[in-house]
């Protein structure tokens, strides 16, 4: 997907919201738990349930790969789920040396057909560049991230005083661009969100950590959105495990609404 066309999905569904895929075998509804595959019929009813409301899914593939050979399968019937237009994001974390990295894109974008993949950056540019090579696709870097951890490393000052993620947002910019290069972004940080908007004035940002995590989407908009909108904001359990029973979907649909008509208000201004 085109980052014009992925805008042209924000403007037209006035939502910027990504929901993240996070099954987690242990908090399914028990009536899903008599089918053949619950992961995927929760999966597939979240997606008929919410699709006109998010412009993205973003599967967590530790919740597939922890099922085995299974899970893959499962990601693959899910992916077929989601219908044509929406944004598709491997939350995969990959980051390897340049040979590694290049068949981890060439699974993501061809076998599976995701739009973007998660990747650490930790490793260097050739961990990162394999991505950037196919066009109408996304690598979108881990820079500030929402769990408590971040504090350990991604803080660090450099030389010039600046944080660590300041420097992976400037460094990587110079090996793409603002229609192949997204940033994680966590919305538990959002008093770093002015400084990381002059850093990259122009690139999409991924942002975990609104709804269940604390962040709060008011303040992320304050400081990161842009003419463009240019966020992608997930929610994942909020959204996923709104409800327990039989109606699961329907109060998954409901958060989701929520969320989309302060997204709609945010956008208008």
């Amino acid at each position: 997907m085109t980052r014009q066309e992925l805008i042209g999905q924000i403007r037209s569904k006035q939502s910027f919201l990504c929901i993240g895929l996070d099954p987690d075998i242990d908090k399914l509804p028990p009536h899903l738990l008599e089918l053949d595959d619950p992961v995927f019929e929760f999966n597939k009813a979240i997606i008929e349930a919410t699709h006109d409301l998010c412009v993205a899914y973003k599967p967590n593939l530790a919740f597939f790969e922890a099922l085995g050979p299974n899970g893959w399968h499962t990601l693959a019937r899910t992916m077929d789920c989601v219908p044509p237009g929406i944004f598709t994001i491997a939350d995969a974390k990959r980051g390897d040396i340049g040979n590694t990295s290049r068949l981890y894109a060439k699974a993501f974008f061809e076998k599976y057909s995701f739009d973007a993949v998660t990747v650490a950056p930790y490793m260097g540019r050739d961990s990162v560049a394999p991505f950037l090579e196919f066009p109408g696709k996304w690598a979108i870097v881990l820079a500030l991230t929402s769990n408590a951890g971040s504090a350990d490393f991604q803080f660090t000052p450099q030389e010039n005083g600046a944080p660590l993620y300041d420097k992976v947002i400037r460094t990587t910019q110079q090996w793409g661009s603002p229609g192949n290069l997204m940033f994680v972004v966590g919305a538990t940080h959002p008093e770093q969100f002015a400084e990381i908007r002059q850093a990259a004035p122009e690139h999409f940002l991924l942002v975990p950590g609104v709804g269940a995590q604390g962040g709060d989407l008011a303040e992320v908009c304050r400081y990161g959105m842009t003419e463009e909108v240019g966020l992608l904001v997930n929610a994942s359990r909020a959204i996923l495990y709104a409800g327990s029973g039989r109606d699961f979907a329907e109060r998954a649909r409901a958060a989701a609404l929520e969320l989309q008509r302060e997204m709609a208000g945010l956008m208008a201004g």
